[in-house]
């Protein structure tokens, strides 16, 4: 059967003995077989007649009908609606509102007393650290572009030189805005900072030349010949962001480690902090330096490793005692282990424990297999290894090895200088992974690195900026947990830049239109305290996107205050 493939109209001339004419047709190619053919379907009349009679268009109009593009088309052509730009809206609108709870529009004002800035700096400051939660966050360079896509208070006026200076501006008062963050964090409740979770990562610098600051060292980005310089973030034990601290690159992450509980100290009120870090941190080296500067009074509790430290495995794992549990739930359970005057608290996590052994047993019966087709199939297997025996050339599954990865099953081991009950200490260590998703959310979310600029306080006022967006993301992750969303945040940002202020004039009059909150948008708005705006406000009287409804329950963040 033949196959429609499209219908068009043809312009056909004639001529005549009273002149030259030109003849509309209706046609449609027609697909028969190998062949390709026009076929008429109408003759519509000449040309000139149609159009002089008004018949072309009445047909026109009347085809229009059953066409959805050319109905909208139509009627914004008769009703006047012309639209003028589309701008992401709901990231600002959410995080605008954090921004003011937390006060720090407040502390930038007061910071800003005095200067002569023709411009913002607090707007561009809040500029800088959206900007950092965007998909793509870029130079400075690129959100000079980037905030005219979005519709937020102040960001039409923001310029490239704008940026320039404010990063500039938040490197000199950085150690004030921190002091006045972290005075506004506290509570009354809450004046002292007794736990301090800390780690290190560096991040290169696209220049070539070194300073006192940028330096060459052990890259993480693997990007050797660029200098680096090494950042420390401190959080408390609900994984909010305290401070953080900028040295050289080449500067070892043990002293880092050290030189920032000892800035924090001199920052804030802060007695004896016991300082929280996982198995990576401890080494000799570490924890002589924990011991060794009486002139920085804290404790310490470090994740040991089990496999790797001797006294561990040969004293601590080995020693009798007996297990009591944690928590409601029972699943962890705690014992304390003394060697030599250095204090151990051996945990154990039952549901981790039956996990271990079970994948324990999946790899012994596929070791098992594997030996039937012969030894070289198993030799270069890096899983099997740890269960294998070989000697004088005779390939077998080692039962003693099989035997001590049993006694690990479930169990991580901890050494601490504190006289906190084991408990505590268990359940301190335990609070790492609220620290450890702060870590990831700084060096992939925020996207810190690479950094751009050229001068060291400009680096220094960018990093403020990624600190700032840090504290943004952390209080809107934490409302969003308190009220059991559970949302992966790439998601949940796609979702709120799809809130869009599309900007349409109708009849002369200008309005916004709101677009609707797909996903979770709805519930970021609601943790923040946000009421979307109308879905549609004429331009010259929006609703406040900063006024807000109260909570459901009428509370605030733990760990904010509010402007």
């Amino acid at each position: 059967m033949p196959k429609v493939h499209g219908v068009f109209v043809r312009v056909k001339r004639s001529v005549q003995e009273s002149g030259s004419y030109e003849y509309l047709q209706i046609v449609e190619s027609v697909r028969d077989g190998a062949r390709v053919r026009q076929r008429v379907v109408a003759n519509l009349g000449r040309r000139d007649r149609l159009v002089a009679e008004g018949v072309l268009d009445g047909l026109l109009l009347s085809l229009a009908k059953f066409s959805d593009h050319l109905r909208v088309v139509e009627k914004v052509r008769t009703e006047g609606v012309q639209a003028h730009a589309a701008h992401s809206w709901g990231p600002a609108l959410v995080f605008e509102r954090l921004w003011q709870k937390q006060g720090v529009d407040g502390l930038l004002h007061d910071l800003a007393r005095g200067r002569r800035f023709e411009f913002d700096p607090e707007r561009v400051a809040f500029a800088l650290a959206l900007q950092r939660l965007s998909p793509v966050p870029g130079s400075d360079l690129q959100g000079s572009s980037w905030v005219r896509t979005v519709e937020c208070r102040g960001f039409a006026d923001i310029e490239l030189q704008h940026m320039y200076r404010t990063v500039g501006w938040l490197s000199e008062v950085r150690d004030d805005l921190e002091k006045s963050l972290f005075m506004c964090d506290r509570d009354l409740f809450s004046q002292a900072l007794d736990l301090v979770f800390i780690d290190t990562t560096s991040t290169y610098i696209y220049r070539s030349e070194e300073t006192a600051l940028r330096r060459r060292g052990y890259s993480r980005d693997r990007m050797p010949d660029y200098p680096q310089v090494m950042i420390c973030l401190a959080v408390d034990c609900h994984g909010w962001p305290i401070a953080w601290d900028l040295l050289p690159g080449n500067t070892a992450d043990t002293v880092s480690f050290v030189a920032t509980i000892k800035k924090l100290r001199e920052r804030f009120r802060i007695g004896r902090a016991t300082v929280v870090a996982d198995r990576g941190m401890i080494s000799k080296d570490t924890i002589a330096l924990l011991e060794g500067h009486a002139e920085v009074p804290f404790d310490f509790i470090l994740g040991c490793k089990m496999r790797r430290q001797k006294e561990v495995t040969d004293e601590v794992l080995s020693r009798a005692g007996r297990f009591h549990k944690v928590g409601e739930k029972g699943n962890l359970e705690v014992k304390q282990v003394v060697v030599d005057g250095r204090r151990y608290i051996v945990c154990r996590n039952l549901l981790e424990a039956k996990k271990d052994a079970a994948a324990r047993e999946a790899i012994v019966a596929k070791l098992q297999e594997a030996l039937e087709h012969g030894p070289k199939t198993v030799i270069g297997n890096v899983g099997f290894k740890r269960f294998l025996c070989v000697q004088k050339g005779a390939v077998s599954i080692d039962r003693e090895a099989i035997e001590r990865d049993a006694r690990l099953d479930g169990k991580f081991v901890l050494r601490t200088s504190t006289d906190l009950p084991t408990e505590q200490v268990a359940l301190a260590y335990k609070s790492l992974w609220r620290v450890e998703r702060a870590f990831r959310e700084t060096k992939n979310t925020l996207d810190v690195r690479p950094v751009f600029h050229h001068r060291d306080d400009t680096t220094i006022g960018h990093i403020v900026g990624c600190f700032l967006a840090l504290r943004l993301e952390v209080d809107l992750q934490r409302r969003l947990d308190e009220r059991g969303v559970d949302v992966a945040w790439p998601d949940l940002m796609r979702d709120l830049d799809q809130v869009k202020a599309v900007e349409v004039t109708l009849d002369g009059q200008r309005y916004r239109l709101r677009t609707e909150l797909a996903g979770e948008a709805a519930a970021a708005f609601a943790a923040a305290g946000v009421r979307p705006p109308r879905l549609v406000s004429p331009i010259d009287a929006v609703d406040d996107p900063r006024a807000t409804e109260p909570p459901p329950d009428g509370g605030t963040a733990s760990a904010t205050c509010s402007a």
